[in-house]
């Protein structure tokens, strides 16, 4: 009865994790919950490496039919924007406006909850998507970009609980107010699946490069938020995402090469 329970659960928590972080059409018999959202947060890396596995697989294609390096490495990437609607690629262009267009806490927060994109979020998007292609394009090879793509969707999802659980809310409302601190166990399993991925996919040395990285982003970016809106937001959430998934595949560019 209890491994009964225990499975349900899990599954909940799994189709939870594929609701939020993904625009697959999950059998749901109501929307989750914010507080399952919370508990179902060990599940980000497994739904991140998923999320590799399907740009490996459009990089795959893309490289069988003979086309350029870089072109399949941007179809790759423009395939997981598919997959999540954009929902990383948002929040990092609405924190880019924000810290950088707003002089007052309260006018940085007006302006990231604003649905239109300015020059700074504009530039940081491009940024992002040609890193993350030259990158990709630089393996050049299926067979090593195929790992890249899963230790950097898994290990940036992965650091996602954590950062919640670490820096407190900038809003009383808000996704990642609604959703609050997450419970100790899912992040510290989300922070082992990962680094899991990472080992697997990049080897012992590239994974502690990786997460020596992630880490001073992570220092960085707490800095930052606590300094300019007074915490964290579902849109600095996916600015930590982008900037993390930049920096794994950045690694393994040069590690895997």
């Amino acid at each position: 009865m209890t491994t009964d329970v225990s499975l349900s659960g899990l599954s909940t928590d799994l189709k939870t994790g594929l609701a939020f972080l993904t625009r697959l059409p999950i059998p749901y018999s109501a929307p989750p919950s914010f507080g399952e959202i919370g508990r179902a947060g060990w599940t980000f890396p497994l739904v991140g490496a998923l999320v590799g596995v399907f740009a490996a697989i459009v990089y795959w294609l893309s490289n069988t039919l003979g086309l350029n390096p870089f072109v399949s490495a941007l179809l790759a990437v423009g395939a997981t924007l598919a997959v999540t609607g954009g929902l990383h690629e948002d929040g990092l262009a609405d924190t880019s406006d924000g810290f950088g267009g707003g002089e007052t806490r309260e006018r940085k927060l007006e302006i990231m909850r604003d649905s239109r994109t300015g020059a700074f979020g504009v530039s940081a998007l491009v940024l992002s998507i040609l890193l993350r292609a030259g990158a990709i394009a630089s393996l050049a090879e299926p067979a090593l970009v195929a790992p890249a793509l899963i230790a950097a969707h898994a290990g940036a999802r992965a650091v996602l609980p954590f950062f919640m659980w670490l820096v407190p809310n900038a809003r009383q409302d808000g996704l990642a107010a609604s959703v609050g601190q997450p419970p100790t166990a899912p992040v510290m399993v989300a922070l082992l699946i990962g680094f899991t991925a990472l080992v697997l996919c990049l080897g012992l040395s590239g994974a502690l490069i990786a997460v020596l990285t992630m880490v001073a982003v992570i220092g960085i970016l707490a800095w930052l938020c606590l300094g300019q809106i007074g915490g964290q937001t579902g849109d600095v959430l996916g600015a930590l995402e982008q900037v993390c998934e930049i920096l794994i595949l950045l690694v393994a560019s040069v590690w895997l090469y």
